[in-house]
């Protein structure tokens, strides 16, 4: 999580503990005394609880958006810490007995065209009961529908992920300094990965593109699209397009991409609009202006909360739970 080689862990406690230890440690074939473990802990922004934590789980089919720039240890220090927060995840709902399994596979066709995305989207919708006036509170729904959403604070360089815990507990994976906008579209995308079968004749940028379709359906359904903008425009005015941003949770550019797509818009006037958005900062700022809510994810936080509201945990294994002070929780807890 840290991004440390032994060689920096070893400088980082100025040498008092050794690669050669570190590498026995890691292997198996010696154990720290309690003066290397609180050391360890210290250097490595863990709590001592952590380093004896078993591993009981695995992320499989792991579908990692990322960026050129985004380095292999990077990956590695991102997965690390998804893995922590999982396993803080499931102790605390192992308190409550609560299934821990989500049942997201809504249909077995092979996508292989934009097409096939659009059933699939309206049948979510159906089950999850969400109608076609927008989605308020996406993280919370797909918490409720028992998909792990984890939020890490990292670099513009890490969009999301997602993958299954286990082989079977679906997980989405956020950027935490996104702007809401940009977290409900990657949070939705990220869905797609997990519940669109894909054809194998489908390569991966068609993938990431039904996936991008599969999102924007689900914030806003083509024909609603179309009932609020018309089949075919020459113009269309930004005040239109604030108030769906506003009442959809959906950025003007996605807004605008899917009226290129749907064709409701040509591929020359949204070449136009790009050229605008480049060349015109005062338009650009207007554009890119978050007008959505903000959302988080809050379920472990009030689980956690509600544990320690019952007695079940104390305040400092709360404060392992949720990697703060016993003053942090203290002060939060405010008993009513």
């Amino acid at each position: 999580m840290q991004g440390l080689s032994m060689d920096a862990l070893s400088a980082k406690l100025d040498h008092l503990i050794t690669k050669q230890s570190i590498s026995k440690y890691e292997g198996g074939k010696m154990m720290p005394d309690s003066r290397s473990l609180i050391a360890l802990a210290q250097a490595l922004n863990v709590s001592v609880d952590y380093l004896f934590r078993p591993i009981s789980f695995s992320i499989d089919h792991i579908e990692f958006r990322k960026k050129s720039n985004l380095s292999d240890k990077k990956v590695q220090a991102i997965k690390a810490e998804i893995r922590d927060r999982i396993e803080r995840y499931f102790e605390i709902e192992s308190l409550y007995d609560i299934p821990i399994k989500g049942n997201i596979r809504f249909s077995n066709v092979d996508i292989m065209c934009e097409d096939d995305v659009y059933p699939i989207a309206n049948e979510i919708k159906r089950n999850w009961n969400v109608g076609e006036d927008g989605i308020n509170n996406l993280i919370e729904i797909l918490e409720d529908n028992r998909i792990k959403v984890i939020e890490i604070d990292a670099d513009s360089s890490f969009d999301g992920l997602s993958g299954y815990i286990n082989g079977e507990i679906p997980v989405i994976v956020l950027n935490a300094n996104f702007k809401s906008e940009r977290k409900r579209f990657t949070a939705l995308h990220e869905l797609g990965h997990l519940v669109l079968n894909f054809a194998e004749s489908v390569d991966k940028k068609a993938i990431e593109h039904l996936c991008n379709l599969f999102a924007s359906e689900m914030l806003i359904s083509r024909e609603v699209f179309i009932q609020k903008l018309g089949a075919n425009r020459s113009d269309i005015s930004l005040k239109e397009l604030i108030d769906i941003q506003k009442q959809f949770g959906i950025s003007i550019d996605a807004l605008m991409y899917k009226a290129r797509q749907l064709n409701i818009i040509t591929e020359r006037r949204y070449a136009t609009y790009c050229k605008k958005k480049n060349f015109l900062p005062e338009f650009k700022a207007m554009v890119d202006e978050n007008r959505a809510k903000e959302e988080i994810s809050g379920r472990f936080e009030r689980l956690v909360f509600r544990a320690l509201a019952d007695e079940i945990i104390s305040i400092s294994k709360a404060g392992v739970l949720l990697g703060r002070s016993i003053n942090e929780v203290r002060e939060e807890l405010a008993l009513v």
